[in-house]
C-alpha cells in the first residue's frame, strides 16, 4: 500500500508541475493572430512519460531500504 501511495502522489505531483509549467510555456507564447492547435497524442505521451517517472520514484525506497537492514 506503501508503493501505491507514492507511486500516486508522485504521479498527481508531476502532473500538476507540468500542467503549470506547460500553462506558462503557452502563456508566454501565445500569439493572438496565429489561431490555436490541439494537443493532440502528445498529450498521451506526456502522461505515459510522467506515469512511468512515478513508477520508478515509488521504487525508490525499496532500494535505500534493502541498504539499511542487512542480513546478520
Amino acid at each position: 500500500m506503501k508503493k501505491y501511495l507514492i507511486f500516486i502522489g508522485s504521479f498527481i505531483l508531476l502532473y500538476f508541475v507540468y500542467q503549470w509549467l506547460s500553462g506558462m510555456l503557452l502563456t508566454l507564447q501565445y500569439d493572438p493572430e496565429t489561431g490555436g492547435a490541439g494537443s493532440g497524442p502528445s498529450q498521451l505521451l506526456v502522461l505515459i512519460g510522467i506515469a512511468t517517472v512515478s513508477y520508478f520514484l515509488s521504487r525508490l525506497p525499496d532500494k535505500k531500504q534493502g541498504e539499511t537492514y542487512r542480513a546478520t
